[in-house]
């Protein structure tokens, strides 16, 4: 039986085996933060506030997305195998974003027309985060329990930050739901990703180059 669901798990495992999701994640967390900042501290008719920013945007997806793939090519499936995912299982998380996306921005759209304590929904982001990455990641990981409980006080601790000090950094718009999250959990999936990344180079071989 333990064979069997070794098995059944292995593709859980496989998907953070090398960190790459993670350090995507966590590039991308510090882009977004990044434009959305630079957005709200510039003036009005600077090019920050241009459909212009739409291109870097595309730009920075385009780079993880690419990136990535890059290093699952060239490192990690010449290593330890490619794996393709069942369409069922790639369905699902699809289905998921679909459904959590939507909700999510009526959520925050709720919390600014009626007034809600900016970092209570900062907060509840970041704790929401926190159970996505435990479901991912921290569940086939032990050691990665250590990242979910760092975002879950760092969450927590944005809940005791006072609400005008959220505002004024993020001047009291929607950003002030994400902004602060994004700037919690950008160095946190770096850092888990980067040691997963170095584990998986310690504990696997190049393959042999062909002898010319």
């Amino acid at each position: 039986m333990d064979q069997i669901k070794s098995l059944l798990d292995r593709p859980k495992y496989y998907k953070n085996i090398d960190g790459t999701w993670e350090l995507e994640g966590g590039f991308g967390c510090l882009g977004f933060a990044f434009i959305q900042w630079m957005q709200i501290r510039a003036p009005e008719h600077f090019a920050w506030h241009s459909m212009w920013v739409m291109c870097i945007f595309y730009s920075m997806f385009a780079i993880l997305h690419y990136g990535t793939k890059a290093i699952k090519e060239h490192i990690t499936y010449p290593r330890t195998g490619f794996v393709e995912y069942r369409k069922r299982g790639r369905v699902w998380p699809m289905m998921r974003a679909a459904v959590a996306a939507p909700a999510f921005l009526g959520l925050v759209i709720l919390a600014l027309r009626r007034h809600w304590d900016l970092t209570m929904g900062a907060s509840l982001v970041g704790l929401l985060t926190a159970a996505s990455y435990a479901y991912h990641f921290a569940r086939t990981v032990r050691w990665k329990w250590a990242v979910v409980w760092a975002g879950v006080i760092g969450s927590v601790l944005i809940a005791i930050l006072p609400g005008d000090l959220i505002g004024a950094l993020t001047g009291h718009s929607w950003l002030a739901v994400c902004l602060p999250s994004f700037m919690l959990w950008g160095p946190l999936l770096l850092i888990s990703g980067g040691i997963s990344f170095w584990l998986y180079l310690r504990r696997t071989q190049a393959p042999p180059q062909d002898a010319q």
